[in-house]
């Protein structure tokens, strides 16, 4: 007996000691990820145009938790060879980041094009491949020129030709260095949070069709920019156009939920995703017969949804090279339990459904992000069967401490190892999956939490003029997953001092 006991021991150690040891490819590209307004500052520096956060900052405050902004923020604009040397420090494979659109295009409009701005992404770009870093563009990161939003912003249809020559000028500017672009970050939080409600600027709150106006003019401005780069740069320039949407998981509370978790998620992400990497095209079916119903009740004589002609349909259906997904967590559906009154009417509203968080799931400093188990493998493994296995990215995942929480971030460790064995998961599941993007590189602005949440492997002094950056545990944890290519859970850094390997 204790001879089989002893063996089952052993079984279980070995077992363990394979799964901690599973190794990522040679190929797979471990990164960070930044945006733009929530780390540059320089806000009116070199030329730069106003955008909607500057705007919205500066004239209504009181929306940020702490009343702050991104003037000046974790200040890269001054800093980028720090950035890049914490890349280094780092042994980053690959780092994610957004260009301004209004410190390249102050206006919005192409006729103007600021040198300056192209000079500082230019040398920003230039640092980071002099060390083999291989830099990853997002073109917009919510930070929409004032000038466009006073024209309609994303309720604008021709918002589809400005962001096109946008892309252009960008493709022009930085494609013969950069071959991965990403069009829109998170179109959910653009038009959900911006225009359908109040928590994103521009706080538009056009609860009706806010939301749904915007989804059909972004799908289209996203596929206008993809063939800029489809015909008229891929010849020459040889990269890939592609879009990031979040992505969290949806499942179903009990078996009885789980047209209610479809619901959501496709009114969480499937309403972007669908037109572009369906075999159907256009809005999701079971999300659009439920808005029309509701408008139909609500007295509208059509749907507060806009549909898309054949041609619309065309031009977006497989216009995307890969599919960026950004995931934090996951939730439980209910058809029934925890629905909670919305505006009326609203995209909450049409779909009416409550989410289950359990108690057990360790919870961060922000509110809606908790450690889901195994959430990256139930996103991305649904992702895979139901748009037949594209290229994906994870250009986004990362955990939340409190300011006061300081350098020994144990939590953000855990969550990071636990998140990365999701990962290997989802890679023996076969699902198509090239690189991962640690959010964030520094701490930064947090939109409308200010900085009362710190997301960055670097901690960032924002008392300190400087702008000190400084490693905090998790940097070196993910260091050593990055530089081995596994997962060692008992690994624990021996000093908190972050050198530079040999050819990084």
């Amino acid at each position: 007996m204790k001879l089989i006991v002893l063996s089952l021991v052993l079984a279980v150690c070995q077992a363990a000691t394979v799964k901690q040891q599973r190794k990522f490819p040679d190929d797979f590209l471990f990164g960070t990820a930044t945006a733009s307004y929530q780390i540059e500052g320089a806000w009116n520096e070199d030329g730069k145009g106003e955008n909607i956060w500057d705007y919205m900052t500066h004239n209504n405050p009181t929306v940020i938790k702490d009343e702050s902004n991104g003037d000046i923020a974790a200040d890269s604009y001054h800093n980028y060879k720090r950035d890049v040397e914490i890349m280094r420090e780092l042994s980053l494979d690959a780092y994610r980041f957004s260009l301004s659109w209004s410190r390249i295009l102050p206006t919005g409009m192409a006729n103007e094009i600021n040198p300056a701005g192209v000079e500082f992404y230019n040398n920003y770009i230039n640092e980071m491949l002099r060390y083999n870093i291989t830099p990853m563009i997002t073109l917009y990161h919510w930070d929409l020129p004032q000038k466009l939003q006073e024209l309609g912003g994303f309720a604008n249809p021709y918002i589809s030709d400005w962001f096109a020559d946008y892309a252009r000028v960008v493709y022009k500017s930085f494609g013969d260095r950069v071959k991965h672009f990403i069009t829109f970050n998170e179109p959910r939080e653009i038009c959900f949070e911006g225009y359908g409600a109040a928590t994103k600027a521009p706080i538009l709150n056009s609860t009706a069709i806010g939301t749904y106006l915007c989804a059909k003019h972004l799908v289209i401005a996203h596929a206008k920019a993809y063939y800029v780069y489809d015909k008229e740069f891929r010849e020459a320039q040889g990269g890939q156009c592609g879009i990031t949407i979040s992505v969290n998981w949806f499942g179903a509370h009990t078996p009885e939920d789980e047209y209610a978790a479809e619901l959501k998620r496709q009114a969480e992400w499937g309403i972007y995703a669908e037109p572009i990497f369906s075999s159907q095209g256009g809005f999701p079916k079971e999300l659009s017969q439920r808005i029309a119903e509701k408008s139909a009740a609500q007295g509208y004589a059509k749907s507060r949804l806009p549909e898309f002609t054949d041609e619309e349909k065309a031009l977006v259906q497989g216009a995307s090279d890969f599919f960026g997904v950004n995931h934090y967590t996951g939730y439980l559906i209910s058809a029934t339990q925890n629905r909670v009154q919305n505006p009326v009417p609203s995209l909450p509203d049409d779909v009416d459904i409550g989410v289950v968080v359990p108690d057990e799931w360790p919870k961060s400093a922000s509110t809606w992000l908790t450690l889901s188990p195994n959430s990256i493998l139930y996103a991305l493994s649904h992702l895979k069967e139901r748009y037949n296995n594209p290229i994906f990215y994870i250009t986004e995942n990362g955990w939340s401490t409190p300011p006061e929480s300081g350098l020994n971030d144990d939590m953000r460790a855990t969550y990071y190892r636990a998140a990365l064995e999701s990962v290997l998961d989802t890679l023996d599941a076969g699902v198509n999956l090239k690189g991962y993007m640690a959010w964030s590189l520094v701490d930064n602005f947090e939109w409308m939490e200010g900085y009362t949440e710190r997301f960055g492997l670097y901690n960032v002094d924002f008392e300190d003029p400087a702008r000190t950056r400084t490693p905090r545990k998790s940097a070196f944890v993910y260091k050593h997953i990055v530089n081995n290519r596994f997962i060692d859970h008992s690994y624990e850094p021996e000093s908190m001092i972050m050198t530079i390997d040999e050819g990084h």
